[in-house]
């Protein structure tokens, strides 16, 4: 999709659609209102109707000539928020997608949520238009017909707010993008989207983004000593993966950001074997590796000033004669030793010794995993924040206000020594699971006995990697919170000069 701002008088706008804003009441701003007295009065003959009330998230279309005109509400302005504009927005673009408009212009008419500038607009309306535009039939016989929305462009007034305009749309169509990536990974079903099949696809990615990419198969990862991996990988007939992204905005000796990954392409539970209900879902379980891949296409796109590294180990967790069974005890390549209690709980498993590569083998400047880990997280935090976890509170808080900004956002957990002992463990040095109390905060603790040493996130994305129900499919969070914490480490993008 091509993005643009247009500049001029309100009244002056053309194109094939223009989307205009309504105030509860049917108060219309200054751009609406100027459209509306060039466009003989449509908007205003609609007012009188009782057709249109401004009501949040209404949508009505009218039509004058060959122009459409969207109208959207927003609702009381006085109480309106980041989620109330954003779901009038998507409503009012999704309107426009599904009919026969190419083109469309959004009219920014002032600042609906005043805490926010054109830059968060445009970037957001950016983002829903992608998204919105997305199709997930390509494994279907007859696909639906592709949107025929190709073009969007926002008017702005004032030459500070169009720099800002476009600065947020260059940004947006790469988080955008990114995401878009990794809703396409994520709703993959597990007979294609394979650990074999995801490390392929890292490679592409690395040719188009220029970005250095190696692959471990199974004897190099159990030369590096990874046997907490390895025994998830165990009883599965698909090979394991470990894969490694690199992409290089600075100099070469400054140390990388690494955002680690859960890759589980499908996850039966093993011997602990899941409900078959909604096991379907399963497949979402490596939405954490495809956040990645999707955070490093946005980096590379966006020629971010910063160093920053891609890991992740990949695998299927599958019930088998060779499978782990509970009970059994693994060394990590950390040297800890692990009593595995449930083999449903696999995903620390693996990203135990992914964080221990990552720390004596890339030595980073800070190290993000991120993971669909615990249903615990969802009981927590529901389906609207991620799970944020560290060991340094700056971190934290960085990843706390990128997330704010971006409006992909997490919630700090505690990590407390209190909740270690529930992972005691009579015969290792620690258990993989530490009883339901806490169930989200255990799994964290358990990872951070493996991150010492070393400045370390972990979000939990179990809530909002995908949503369920007749518009299942996997978000592509937290592509956003990723790239704008990165945006902000490296003090803004470099895409416009290249």
């Amino acid at each position: 999709m091509e993005f643009s701002t247009r500049d001029g008088r309100a009244d002056a706008l053309k194109g094939q659609c223009l989307l205009v804003t309504a105030e509860s009441g049917g108060r219309l701003g200054a751009a609406a209102r100027a459209i509306d007295a060039n466009h003989n009065g449509v908007i205003s003959a609609a007012l009188k109707r009782g057709d249109l009330t401004g009501k949040s998230a209404q949508v009505l279309s009218l039509a004058d000539g060959a122009t459409r005109i969207v109208v959207v509400g927003l609702g009381k302005l006085a109480e309106a928020s980041e989620a109330s504009w954003l779901k009038a927005m998507r409503a009012g673009i999704d309107a426009v997608v599904t009919s026969a408009a190419q083109e469309l212009v959004v009219c920014l008419d002032g600042k609906p949520v005043r805490r926010r500038d054109a830059c968060w607009y445009a970037s957001q309306l950016a983002q829903i238009a992608i998204q919105t535009t997305q199709r997930v039939d390509q494994l279907k016989s007859k696909r639906e017909e592709v949107a025929k929305l190709v073009k969007l462009a926002i008017w702005v007034e004032g030459e500070a707010e169009q720099a800002a305009a476009v600065r947020g749309l260059r940004q947006g169509k790469a988080i955008g993008e990114g995401a878009s990536l990794a809703r396409e990974l994520g709703n993959l079903p597990g007979n294609v989207c394979t650990p074999s099949y995801l490390a392929e696809r890292a490679q592409a990615l690395g040719k188009e983004a220029g970005l250095k990419v190696q692959v471990l198969d199974e004897k190099a990862i159990a030369k590096l000593g990874m046997e907490s991996f390895l025994s998830v990988a165990r009883g599965s007939a698909e090979p394991p993966r470990f894969i490694v992204l690199r992409y290089q905005g600075s100099a070469k000796e400054d140390p990388p950001v690494a955002l680690v990954g859960k890759g589980v392409t499908f996850d039966s539970g093993g011997i602990s074997i899941k409900p078959s209900v909604d096991m379907d879902e399963m497949k979402y379980d490596m939405c954490g590796a495809a956040a990645v891949l999707g955070t490093l296409q946005a980096v590379a796109r966006l020629k971010l000033p910063i160093n920053v590294v891609g890991v992740i180990p990949a695998t299927e967790n599958m019930p088998s004669g060779k499978a782990t069974k509970p009970g059994d005890i693994v060394t990590s390549m950390s040297g800890q030793t692990i009593e595995i209690l449930n083999t449903d709980a696999e995903g620390r498993l693996i990203l135990c010794d992914a964080l221990t590569y990552t720390k004596e083998k890339i030595k980073p400047l800070l190290a993000i995993d991120i993971a669909t880990l615990t249903g615990a997280c969802v009981i927590a935090l529901g389906h609207v924040a991620s799970g944020l976890y560290s060991n340094d509170d700056r971190l934290a808080k960085e990843l706390l206000d990128a997330g704010h900004t971006a409006w992909d956002r997490a919630w700090h957990m505690p990590l407390w020594d209190d909740y270690q002992q529930q992972l005691s463990s009579s015969f290792a040095d620690v258990a993989n699971i530490g009883g339901r109390p806490g169930g989200s905060v255990t799994a964290a603790c358990f990872l951070s006995r493996f991150t010492r040493d070393m400045k370390w996130a972990h979000l939990d994305i179990a809530g909002t990697a995908w949503v369920s129900g007749k518009a299942k499919g996997a978000t592509g969070r937290p592509v956003g919170l990723l790239t704008e914490f990165l945006i902000s480490r490296s003090g803004g993008d470099r895409s416009a000069a290249a």
